[in-house]
This record gives C-alpha cells, sequence and structure tokens, in this order.
C-alpha cells in the first residue's frame, strides 16, 4: 500500500496510527471505548517501541516483561500495539502458527464473532494477551502476581554469570481501577513486599461513565501510593514523550520499591467535540466527529484502518529488532546455564512446559482406619507438605490464616524482599487480593495456592471466575467449611458457598469425606492443571474409613463413585460428601441391618462426576432407583439432578448459629437418625 503524504514526524505517525486504528474499529463496530486508546496512544507508543523487553518474533520468551491493559475496555490500545509491533502467533506449547497474532482484518472485525479482537482482553485469543481483563482492579492485582513470579524465579533458578529469570511487569490502570477495593489489597502487598519489578501507569484522564471523577473520586493518589510504600512520578501531559521517557528511566533505576507514573490524559484527545468528556468513554465517536477528529491529527479525513508503510517499519526497527537481539543474546546464555546447571535447567523446563517431576505424587500419604480420624484441613496441610518436596514451583499462602488453614509449608522459608526465593506467601488480610495475585503466579507457570476460611471464597469470587474463564490451575484451599466451625456463628458458617462456587463454569469444587479422599483429591487436582479447583476441608476431625471395608479412595478420580454397596441391586441410595458422608455411611449401616438394600455413595466434586460417560454415572445411580437421600451441611440447591423428583435432602435451610458442632449438626437435624427417617419414607 502506498503511504498518502502526512507530514507528522515518525513518532507521531505512529502514535495518530494507534489512534486512528482504534476509532475506526470501534465505529466499524458500533461499539466499544475509543477514548483511551487515543489518549493512551503515546504512552503504548513509547513503552512498546522503546522500553518493553520483549521480542515479537517468540511471544512465549518466558523472561519477557508483561503488559498487562487493566483498563481492559480500552482493548484497541492494546491490538494496535500487538498489530504494529508484529507479533507473531504462536499456541501456548510454542509452535508457530504462521501469522500475525493480530491482523489488520481481524482488527477491522473487533468485537465480532470469531476476532481475537474481544470487547475486552482474552487471554489465549492472541499472542500478546498476557491476561483476561475488563472487571476494573483484576488487571493490576494480577500483575502483582507475575511481579511475584519474576522475583522467586529470580532468585530460585540464578547462579553466579547467569541472572537470566527476572523480568518487569507493566500495567496501565485507570481511575476506575484504583477505585476498586481489589487495586488497594494488590497496591498494599505489592509495596510491602517492595516489588521493585512492577510498574503501574495511571490513566488520570478526571472521567468515568457518569461524569467527571470528581463525582466520586477525589484522594490524592500520589499520596496514597507513597503511603503504601511506592515511589510516584508524574506526567503531567500524555503527550510529552520525553517526559514519558523519564518516567520509565525513573522506573528501571528504581530498585527499592514498585513504581507508579501518573499521567495527565485527555481522553478522546483530539476529537472537537468530545474530547475531555465522558461521551468519548463508552461509545463510538460517530462518523462525522471520527473524520473532524481525523482532520485535527492532520490525517486522511477518508481512510479507515490506515497502517502507513512508515510506521510498520518503525516498530521493525524499534521493538523488532531491539527485542530480537535481546532474546538471541538471552538464548545464547540460557544454553550456558543449561551446560553449568543441568538439574535447574530440567526443572526450569518442566515448569515452562507445564509438566510435573516424575516423582511428584511419591511421597503424598496415605492414611490408616481410625474412627476418630483428622480434620480434612489437617490432612490438607500434610498432602500440601508432600507436594512442595517434590515440585519446587508449588507454592502459595493464606490470608493471614495459615495456622488455621493448615498452608504453611513447614521446610520453607517465608517469601519477602530478603528471602524471594522461599516459598511461604503471607498475602496478609487481602482475599481478594490473594486470588488474583495467584492468577498471576498461574500465568507465570506456578501451581500456586491460597488458603481462608471457607465464607471468605465470597471476597474472592471476581478473581475465581477470572481463573476459570483463564484455566489457570489456582488450587484455593477453603477450611472451616460448614455449620461445623461452631461457636463462630453465622457470620462464619458457610451454607450457600458451595451452590454459589459450584454455579462457576470451569471451576471444580472438591469437598473430601476422609482423609485418603483428601489426598486423591489433589492427585486428581494436579494430574489435570487444567482449570481452577476449589478444595473444601472441615475444622472438625472425620473418621478415616477403612478401605478394606469400603471401595478404595481413588474413586475420587472420578468425581463420585460407589463407597459401599448392597449384596444385591439396591433400593435406596444415600449420597454424602466432607464430613456427612461418614453419617451417610452410619445411616447405611443402621438401614442395612433394617433389612434395606442400600447403597453408599460418595460424591466429593460433582463437576468431575457430570463429565464421566453416561454409562458409569448410570452405574452409579441406576434410573430405576428413584429412593435417594442426600445429605450436606448446606442448602440443597443443585441437589435435585442428583436425588431426581422423589429425592430427600438432609442438609441446612438457612443460617447456622453459634454453639459447639455436635449441638448444631443436632439442632439442624443433620443427624444419623434424620437421614434414617427421610430414606424410611422415600422408600415408602
Amino acid at each position: 500500500m502506498s503511504t498518502p503524504l502526512i507530514d507528522q514526524s515518525i513518532e507521531q505517525l505512529c502514535i495518530n496510527t494507534i489512534r486512528t486504528l482504534s476509532m475506526d474499529a470501534v465505529q466499524a463496530a458500533n461499539s466499544g471505548h475509543p477514548g483511551t486508546p487515543m489518549a493512551l496512544a503515546p504512552v503504548g507508543y513509547s513503552l512498546w517501541n522503546d522500553w518493553l523487553r520483549y521480542d515479537p518474533q517468540s511471544p512465549l520468551w518466558p523472561v519477557r516483561d508483561r503488559f498487562v491493559l487493566s483498563c481492559g475496555h480500552a482493548s484497541m490500545l492494546l491490538y494496535a500495539l500487538i498489530h504494529l509491533a508484529g507479533v507473531e502467533q504462536v499456541d501456548q506449547d510454542g509452535t508457530a502458527a504462521g501469522r500475525k497474532s493480530i491482523t489488520l482484518e481481524q482488527i477491522r472485525q473487533f468485537r465480532q464473532w470469531g476476532s481475537p479482537c474481544a470487547g475486552h482482553p482474552e487471554y489465549r485469543h492472541a499472542s500478546g494477551i498476557e491476561t483476561t481483563t475488563g472487571p476494573l482492579g483484576q488487571g493490576v492485582a494480577t500483575s502483582v502476581g507475575m511481579a511475584m513470579a519474576s522475583r522467586w524465579s529470580e532468585a530460585y533458578f540464578s547462579r553466579p554469570g547467569f541472572d537470566l529469570f527476572g523480568y518487569d511487569t507493566y500495567a496501565v490502570c485507570s481511575d476506575g481501577d484504583l477505585m476498586e477495593g481489589v487495586s488497594q489489597e494488590a497496591a498494599s502487598l505489592a509495596g510491602h513486599l517492595k516489588l521493585s519489578n512492577l510498574c503501574w501507569i495511571y490513566d488520570d484522564n478526571h472521567i468515568t461513565i457518569e461524569g467527571n471523577t470528581s463525582l466520586a473520586f477525589n484522594e490524592d493518589v500520589a499520596g496514597r501510593f507513597e503511603s503504601l510504600g511506592w515511589r510516584v512520578i508524574l506526567v503531567d501531559d500524555a503527550n510529552d514523550l520525553g517526559a514519558l521517557a523519564r518516567a520509565f528511566q525513573f522506573f528501571k533505576e528504581n530498585d527499592q520499591t514498585p513504581t507508579l507514573i501518573i499521567v495527565r490524559s485527555i481522553i478522546g484527545y483530539g476529537s472537537p467535540n468530545k474530547a475531555n468528556d465522558h461521551s468519548a468513554h463508552g461509545a463510538p465517536l460517530g462518523e462525522d466527529e471520527v473524520k473532524l477528529t481525523k482532520e485535527a491529527y492532520g490525517w486522511p479525513v477518508d481512510a479507515k484502518f490506515l497502517v502507513p508503510d512508515e510506521v510498520s517499519e518503525h516498530f521493525s526497527q524499534g521493538i523488532g529488532a531491539r527485542g530480537a537481539t535481546e532474546y538471541k543474546a538471552w538464548q545464547e546464555q540460557i544454553d550456558a546455564y543449561a551446560t553449568a546447571h543441568p538439574e535447574l535447567f530440567a526443572q526450569w523446563q518442566l515448569m515452562q512446559s507445564g509438566s510435573l517431576p516424575a516423582d511428584w505424587d511419591a511421597k503424598m500419604p496415605l492414611f490408616e482406619p481410625d474412627e476418630k480420624g483428622l480434620a480434612t484441613r489437617v490432612t490438607s496441610g500434610k498432602v500440601l507438605n508432600a507436594l512442595a518436596e517434590t515440585i519446587p514451583w508449588f507454592l502459595g499462602g493464606s490470608a493471614d490464616l495459615a495456622p488455621s488453614t493448615m498452608t504453611h509449608l513447614k521446610n520453607e522459608g517465608d517469601f519477602e524482599p530478603d528471602g524471594y526465593g522461599n516459598r511461604n506467601f503471607h498475602f496478609g488480610i487481602r482475599e481478594h487480593g490473594m486470588a488474583a495475585a495467584c492468577n498471576g503466579l498461574a500465568l507465570s507457570h506456578f501451581l500456586p495456592f491460597g488458603g481462608t476460611f471457607f465464607v471468605f471464597s465470597d471476597y474472592m469470587r471476581p478473581a475465581i471466575r477470572l481463573a476459570a474463564i483463564m484455566q489457570l490451575p489456582v488450587i484455593y484451599v477453603f477450611t472451616h467449611d460448614s455449620i461445623g466451625l461452631g461457636e463462630d456463628g453465622p457470620t462464619h458458617q458457610p451454607v450457600e458457598h458451595l451452590s454459589a462456587l459450584r454455579a462457576i463454569h470451569g471451576l471444580r469444587v472438591f469437598r473430601p469425606g476422609d482423609a485418603n479422599e483428601v489426598t486423591e483429591a489433589y492427585r486428581t487436582v494436579l494430574s489435570d492443571p487444567s482449570m481452577p479447583t476449589a478444595m473444601v476441608f472441615t475444622r472438625q476431625a472425620l473418621p478415616t474409613l477403612d478401605r478394606t471395608k469400603f471401595q478404595p479412595a481413588s474413586g475420587v478420580h472420578r468425581g463420585g463413585y460407589v463407597l459401599l454397596d448392597s449384596p444385591g441391586d439396591p433400593e435406596l441410595i444415600l449420597i454424602g460428601t466432607g464430613s456427612e458422608l461418614s453419617l451417610a455411611v452410619k445411616a447405611g449401616e443402621k438401614l442395612a441391618a433394617d433389612g434395606v438394600a442400600v447403597r453408599v455413595v460418595s460424591l466429593p466434586c460433582w463437576e468431575l462426576f457430570d463429565d464421566q460417560e453416561q454409562a458409569y454415572q448410570q452405574e452409579v445411580f441406576p434410573p430405576c432407583v428413584t429412593a435417594r437421600v442426600a445429605v450436606e451441611a448446606a442448602l440443597s440447591q443443585g441437589w435435585e439432578k442428583y436425588i431426581g423428583p422423589q429425592g430427600r435432602f438432609v442438609g441446612m435451610t438457612g443460617y447456622g448459629a453459634s454453639a459447639p458442632y455436635q449441638q448444631l449438626y443436632k439442632e439442624f437435624g443433620i443427624t444419623v437418625d434424620q437421614i434414617v427417617a427421610e430414606a424410611k419414607e422415600a422408600l415408602a
């Protein structure tokens, strides 16, 4: 394509290309957010072409700098940069797809079916998209996990002469991002950890959907972040490339704290009638205004989706050439590292490929029958420690509850500025920030876990949902799972939370019924790290079942299995999970003594069971057996698909109360006698 005569510096030409691509894409879709890409085009151009350590030909380079667009509604800024930088499309296994990650034609199809240029950036849709963003605050919080991952990799894998594993993380955020509570949690944690490899770029445009930010937001952002242990630098004009360069240099030279760059911008920059107005935020400018804006840029007013040849060449000579040189130099060094430190290199390769060491489950415990038994949170702690012995990148922590959630790795130190290679993460009382940071760790090829009381999963739900969308192998360790926690009362007793988490598509929810089911649940999850998992554990001790009498706990691998069966065909099926499985067993034994042909089914993971072939499901739940009773110390929502219209449910119908857990189970009717009574009525 020949280039129209546009009398601009090459820098301005590149910036205006980003702006006009964004305007044109939003206008063509008749949907989207043009104003922020127009405002931040100079920031994106400066960072990508001059500072970002990134090879467009090797977009999965493990130590590339990460770029997170936390204000995901400005997605066209990212798509334009990916396109202009010439990022190659590769699969997650590193296989080249033989095309650009985002083509001009795909930009023309912005927000349309089949285009990777979705309304908000979606991980795996195109190389160069490091994480799914859109829900404000999530991107910046996830970036903290990425920065933590970099620091751990540096500390663990580096050796004298081989400082090869660190990288910087940049996150562009908006007023909305900084209003969301999760960003405060994340910023506080990052400041505490002194993550000097983390840079947030705050687009201070003073505009939200409803109007000027002064309607609801007037705090001293710089003062706030300084109080959190960040260094702050101000850029008064987003169009000042010199000031932007000085700000990025400021970040590069700051090795003590995270950096916040506050950039004053004008939303919808250049639009004669909509600049600096909320009308430029979430709607197309309109054809006439697009032409007027292009005229203000000195751009051909009738040209659409124009990428001048000089622009492509400039990016090729900038980030393209620089990134290729940096990647080649690193590749030579990593080859030397592989020779000098073969064992560490082998570990690093396994981690990057998403594989596990050959003996990863060799130390997982087995538990002898014990009527007194163990709380499943205790069992979980033993399994976590066993896994940590064999998988170095299996790590995590809790929201200030490690002694209660049993998430402390006993032979490991604390992840902190003087010990970034340690594996106990102290997230503080920041459940939402913890969940989002775990997403960042998982996006960096770690196997992270985060623990808290089950009732506080409410604080984590948005990040959990994003983990499910992105198919990230995050493990959430939720303890104190029911009225079984006792005296803390209804504020701390989760009753609706199992239903709530089971409603999240792509999330596995395990509620093991004894110690060996806990072991098998973890073995199942680590064998298939293709999605996040909620592990739900008890505060109180549960009997460890005698597996010479009952079916092996390996049945957990299928989500549900026949634990105990009648000699002949069953006429009644009892179903239990977690702490109520042992109640179902005792009820089954009592009914069997009365001559009832009873089957007891353990159903620790609905999602996994539902994925089994229909023949297996019907083998466990024969359609002809309609007399069924489920028992779970939670609400009944969702159980109807297993118990059917004639089934009965023993569980909660409302909130709990404050009392010893034994009394609570009695008062709320979750007892062996109640299960037996419901079973007899179901048989009648």
